[in-house]
């Protein structure tokens, strides 16, 4: 199986579309991450499909952890995330963030990264990646965004 890797000169314009298409453009494929929480209110987000599973907040900001986690690794400031903690965190809707936060959050961390790959790429912020390493977090985090969105579609569904 081959690997499809950036070209020496893979332009911004490349990795910003690529973020885009597992978040906000209503993808060919069916509902992009951004598309798939919009019609979610708190009290469906806060709902679990079955007992130890994750409900669609719980979905939300581990996706949101994860986009402030690539925008880091391609350089951006250090700052802590805005939840103590890592990956996967517990959300019931009676949470210290409310539901219009996190999808706040997640609209944040989609911008703060799009702001790193074109800083980056355009030499006004320094990267500890190399090209082929920065498009393999690019094509990660979209890839990630696409998935999550089938499973909160599929969470909504059964909820």
């Amino acid at each position: 199986m081959s690997t499809i890797t950036a070209s020496p000169s893979t332009p911004a314009a490349v990795l910003t579309r690529l973020i885009d298409e597992g978040h906000t453009t209503r993808a060919w494929y069916g509902a992009d991450f951004l598309t798939a929480i919009a019609d979610v209110d708190a009290a469906r987000a806060a709902r679990r499909p079955a007992e130890g599973r994750h409900n669609i907040g719980e979905i939300a900001l581990h996706h949101a952890y994860w986009l402030h986690e690539v925008a880091n690794r391609l350089g951006a400031p250090a700052e802590p995330f805005r939840l103590e903690g890592e990956d996967w965190f517990e959300w019931t809707g009676r949470s210290p963030v409310a539901w219009d936060n996190v999808r706040a959050l997640v609209q944040r961390e989609l911008q703060r990264l799009r702001d790193t790959v074109e800083a980056v790429s355009a030499g006004r912020m320094a990267s500890p990646l190399d090209e082929a390493a920065r498009y393999e977090q690019v094509l990660g985090i979209a890839a990630h965004a696409a998935y999550h969105a089938g499973q909160v579609q599929l969470v909504k569904r059964l909820t």
